[in-house]
């Protein structure tokens, strides 16, 4: 599957996500196929209207020091539905290769987001791709050890 196509039928999504997870906890946290060069971490969140636990399989950009992950979606125009999670409670657990510890999550304000956008693009052009084609503004949000 290319993972530049967004999965919208949630059946399918759930088992490409778990085919994921289950390829990165084999792999100390390495995932090949489409993913393959991609930093990929497991974000454990609390869904913000059941309380229910959810993970889910993320790149994440190392930019300034700080670890990112963006609420992209491939472009779609609603926010994932972890993005809905982490504003509800801005804290989580990730799983990083074989490391894993609670995080804080602070989403970047505008003007921060714009800055830090661009330099995403730079690293990682498809994000140019996905936010030309949503009107939504792609969030951004850094995970900082707890």
């Amino acid at each position: 599957m290319d993972k530049d196509k967004l999965v919208t039928d949630t059946a399918a999504l759930d088992e490409f996500n778990r085919a994921i997870v289950d390829e990165f906890r084999s792999n100390g946290g390495v995932v090949g196929g489409p993913f393959t060069g991609s930093t990929l971490l497991l974000l454990h969140t609390q869904g913000a209207k059941s309380g229910q636990s959810r993970l889910s399989p993320l790149a994440y950009l190392t930019v300034d020091g700080r670890m990112l992950i963006v609420g992209s979606y491939a472009g779609a125009p609603k926010h994932p539905a972890w993005v809905h999670n982490l504003r509800a409670r801005p804290k989580a657990y990730i799983e990083v290769g074989t490391d894993a510890y609670d995080v804080d999550v602070r989403e970047l304000p505008e003007d921060e987001r714009m800055v830090t956008y661009a330099k995403i693009v730079e690293l990682a052009p498809v994000f140019a791709e996905y936010q030309a084609k949503t009107s939504r503004p792609i969030p951004l949000f850094e995970l900082t050890r707890a």
